[in-house]
């Protein structure tokens, strides 16, 4: 089977009209506003487009950008910087401005080149030999130029080969982007009641104007073959009969009667267990602050714990893991095993079972983050300090009763938030053993379909 693949220079394929390659567009910071598309740098590829923080570019002057808009089906390569990693443009991601970190490989002719086997050829050796072979040539930041790009040889199997090696990845792929999907939506329907209960206080506010109390309640929590939100339901009278009817005023301003302004030590607690490299931390996951992404708590990567070295802590399955350097990058997660990280991420834990929901939540506003970040220490890399800084940050507390009812109607969205984690770990040990011998020809695909039938019923 490998005889009838054939190698082929990129610049023939350019020429011939089969691909394209371009780069990202370079903005001033003058031209990039609030609103528009996503202008995406490398940091916004982490497990798929992360587009949280980016800065944006208006849609009313698009032209200057040109053909460095994102199409569906590109593949996306970052080729500046933080060198190495990839994105495939789907049907659902949003339309996005290329920046100059980022180059974007376009197949044209689909009869020639499919997207998606494009896409995971990026990952075997082939391609990872000639990008390493260039990227460190100079002495600034390692660089993969466009000219280096259109160098390269790339080795294609027939199209109908190249669809079923697509179709087996993809599989794979599709089922652990449905599991982060799956988990962002559980994230988002949990962040909504908090908001609306303890940001907006809308319960309070409707019981004063002597309306109808609506509040974000779901009715059904999505399971793992399902991504999409339920369709609202109202919340019980014994839950909206422990909302008051009136505000006082406090130091943070208008509150809810009974409520309270506390802290954030109130409900956290940090748990400090410090330990060094040995055979019990060899034996548990190790998740560096790398591991954690930026604004979810879903943790989606873990290391081996050999790789665990030196200012070690562990944790505990549900304790939370709170970024401390550079706390701005906002990485805030459920720890869904035990475990162990260093200590440049906080392990906090409830103090009471019941408040898990309200303390987990409450860590994670872009409020708290943003104290963390302004309170912190060093001026070349800042660090949170979480013993008379963070634990003392100002909250409104609600009363215990209110605690425990919103960890009752949120803590399972939560709990489901960390279980695809090990289902989508191995979807991707398959994926990764499956990818080079399918890319180079050394398995079958039937064989590998096999597989992955076994592995994913």
């Amino acid at each position: 089977m490998a005889g009838e693949w054939h190698q082929h220079e990129v610049n023939q394929l350019i020429d011939e009209g089969t691909i394209f390659i371009g780069d990202g567009y370079r903005a001033k910071n003058s031209e990039l506003v609030s609103r528009g598309l996503p202008f995406a740098r490398a940091g916004n590829i982490n497990n798929g487009f992360q587009f949280d923080d980016a800065d944006y570019f208006p849609e009313d002057r698009l032209e200057r950008v040109g053909n460095k808009v994102s199409q569906p089906a590109d593949v996306v390569f970052t080729s500046k910087g933080t060198v190495g990693r990839f994105g495939f443009v789907r049907e659902n991601t949003p339309r996005f401005v290329y920046s100059p970190q980022l180059c974007f490989w376009r197949s044209l002719d689909p009869s020639v080149i499919e997207p998606r086997f494009l896409f995971h050829w990026m990952f075997g050796r082939e391609f990872f030999v000639q990008f390493r072979g260039v990227a460190g040539q100079t002495d600034m930041a390692e660089y993969v130029s466009l000219t280096d790009q259109r160098r390269m040889h790339i080795t294609l199997p027939p199209l109908p080969e190249q669809r079923a090696i697509a179709h087996v990845l993809g599989t794979l792929d599709d089922k652990i982007e449905l599991n982060r999907r799956m988990s962002e939506t559980l994230e988002a329907m949990a962040r909504a009641v908090f908001k609306s209960w303890f940001v907006d206080f809308d319960p309070v506010r409707a019981k004063c104007r002597g309306e109808p109390v609506c509040s974000p309640q779901f009715g059904q929590v999505p399971h793992s073959g399902q991504a999409h939100r339920p369709a609202p339901t109202k919340w019980p009278q014994h839950i909206l009969d422990l909302f008051p009817d009136r505000f006082v005023d406090s130091e943070l301003g208008e509150i809810p009667e009974g409520w309270e302004v506390g802290t954030l030590g109130d409900v956290l607690s940090q748990r400090v267990k410090r330990c060094v490299a040995s055979s019990e931390t060899a034996a548990r996951p190790y998740v560096p602050i790398d591991c954690i992404s930026p604004r979810s708590l879903f943790l989606t990567d873990s290391k081996a714990g050999e790789e665990a070295k030196s200012s070690l802590t562990k944790f505990y399955k549900g304790d939370l893991l709170f970024g401390a350097m550079r706390a701005y990058f906002h990485k805030v997660c459920i720890a869904p095993f035990d475990g162990t990280t260093r200590t440049t991420a906080f392990v906090l834990y409830p103090k009471k079972g019941a408040d898990f929901a309200f303390a987990t939540l409450l860590l994670h506003r872009p409020e708290t983050i943003n104290s963390a970040a302004s309170h912190s220490t060093g001026s070349t890399i800042p660090y949170a300090v979480w013993a008379d800084s963070m634990e003392d940050m100002p909250a409104v507390i609600p009363p215990s009763d209110l605690r425990s009812a919103f960890n009752d109607a949120t803590r399972l969205m939560l709990d489901r938030i960390s279980q695809p984690f090990f289902e989508s770990r191995t979807l991707a040990a398959l994926r990764d053993t499956l990818l080079p011998k399918l890319i180079s020809g050394e398995l079958r695909v039937r064989d590998a379909a096999h597989i992955v039938l076994e592995d994913t019923v």
